[in-house]
This record gives structure tokens, C-alpha cells and sequence, in this order.
């Protein structure tokens, strides 16, 4: 039963946190993002080496640079109990714009290469990696586009979390007396 009650006590002030803060949810979306990219990064350099496609390996540096400075500037733009820092939100969302292009003409040239090239490049199982950089590309894309709807949502969830009640129940509260703060001489 005491350890209930810790499990309790952690999650009300988890939602507390997140009730002081909600653009932690927007963080938390993006960071699961940028690791995914992260994660996979193999199948993109391979597609990469084996395709030399234009700008590929430019693509794929500027994804990963503004995937992390992005993640800066996002909490930049939410300072602590202060308001929303706009041009490092801007700059934020130019970034994503950055990145989304980036992931589009990748995955555009990978097509180009498979599909459309005088001399296609045919998928066998030692090139299986192109089709998977090509299938996390689409999944890259849709997990930014997810993170920016959670991003937007922010006052939203901070109205819904308001409703939530955090406050704790003390015994013996309410039969307490009102403290003498009046000067004694």
C-alpha cells in the first residue's frame, strides 16, 4: 500500500510539471523524433553511399544538424515562467520547414534512383536498406508534422491539465487555527 502511494504522490507531481509547463509535451514529441531519425541514420548514410544522388548527403547532414539545433531552439522559445520568446520561435519553425524539405527531396531522389533512372538501382536483399531509408523518411516526416500539431496544442492541453486536481489532502487541515501575525509589545 506504500508503495501505492508513491506511485500516486510521483504522478500527481508529474501533472503538476506538466500543468506549470506544457510545452514539455511538445519537447518530449520532438526529442522522440530526433531520436528516431537518429536511430536510423545508418540506412541513410547506406542509401546514401550506394545512390550519390545530388545533394543526398547534404540532405541528410542539414536533417541531422537542424534536427539538434531545433531542439535548442525550442526550448529557447518556452523560457521558464516567461513569455514565448518569438523569434526563437520563428526560427524554430523555419528549421522544421528546413527539415521536412530536406526529407522530401531525399526520399524524391531515392524514387528518382529505384524508379525513374535510366539505369535503376533494382531493391534485392543487400539493397533492402534503401526501400527501409525510404519507408523512415515518410515516418520522419509524419512524426515532425505529429510534434508541431502537439506544439500548437500547448494552450490547449494547459486548460485541459487546469481541470485536473493536484491538490493534495492533508489531514487535520481544516481544523486548523488562524496564526496571530499582529506586532506584540
Amino acid at each position: 500500500m506504500g508503495s501505492r502511494k508513491g506511485i500516486k504522490e510521483w504522478l500527481r507531481k508529474k501533472v503538476v510539471s506538466i500543468k506549470r509547463n506544457p510545452q514539455k509535451i511538445g519537447l518530449i514529441a520532438f526529442a522522440i523524433t530526433f531520436l528516431y531519425y537518429s536511430l536510423n541514420l545508418t540506412c541513410i548514410s547506406n542509401t546514401t553511399a550506394k545512390i550519390q544522388g545530388s545533394g543526398m548527403g547534404l540532405c541528410g547532414f542539414v536533417t541531422m544538424l537542424f534536427s539538434m539545433l531545433s531542439l535548442l531552439c525550442y526550448m529557447n522559445s518556452f523560457p521558464r515562467r516567461k513569455k514565448v520568446n518569438k523569434p526563437m520561435l520563428i526560427i524554430f519553425i523555419v528549421m522544421i520547414g528546413i527539415i521536412l524539405f530536406c526529407d522530401y527531396r531525399y526520399r524524391d531522389l531515392v524514387y528518382y534512383a529505384v524508379a525513374l533512372s535510366a539505369n535503376p538501382i533494382v531493391i534485392t536483399e543487400s539493397t533492402i536498406y534503401i526501400l527501409e531509408a525510404y519507408n523512415m523518411l515518410l515516418t520522419h516526416m509524419i512524426l515532425l508534422v505529429v510534434s508541431l500539431v502537439l506544439m500548437a496544442l500547448g494552450p490547449v492541453f494547459k486548460m485541459l491539465l487546469n481541470k485536473i486536481n493536484t491538490n493534495v489532502n492533508i489531514d487535520g487541515y481544516d481544523k486548523m487555527e488562524a496564526i496571530d501575525i499582529s506586532a506584540e509589545e
